[in-house]
């Protein structure tokens, strides 16, 4: 039997620990009572981000954007799609790199879109511009894989 995992609540950002096995079962939280997983993307601040990415014993993948940014905007639907195909075994949150700019000045956002992908706390894997949903998920998919 496997460890269970430790998952931040996407609502009230408690840490809960989910038997592997039972990711698929619909968890909820044992704080608030709310889904784990809700098959959108998490629109977070920069104390929530670090204690998702520290927290989390599942990949965590970021999309850094911001509002005034047109590609941002039309990845917006294929990245909620992608969380739709990718839950319960990826987190995936969205960063406006304009209300948190430390975070985008600690992992050097350059250009935005920009996915990146943690696992255990630190990056692994990072990809600049628009994809579609179909492209994110594989893209995710394999680095997550290489990750380990």
């Amino acid at each position: 039997m496997s460890d269970p995992l430790h998952i931040v609540c996407p609502h009230c950002d408690a840490v809960n620990r989910v038997a592997q096995a039972r990711l698929g079962d619909k968890p909820t939280c044992g704080k608030c009572s709310q889904p784990l997983f809700t098959a959108h993307p998490v629109d977070v601040s920069s104390e929530r981000f670090n204690k998702h990415i520290s927290r989390s014993d599942i990949p965590v993948l970021v999309d850094f954007w911001a509002a005034w940014c047109g590609p941002c905007k039309m990845m917006a639907p294929a990245y909620a799609q992608a969380a739709q195909r990718l839950e319960p075994n990826v987190r995936l949150l969205k960063v406006d790199t304009e209300a948190s700019q430390d975070l985008a000045a600690r992992f050097g956002i350059r250009s935005i879109p920009t996915l990146a992908l943690f696992a255990g706390g630190r990056e692994v894997a990072r990809q600049a511009g628009a994809m579609d949903a179909g492209s994110i998920v594989a893209w995710t998919q394999q680095a997550a894989a290489r990750a380990g």
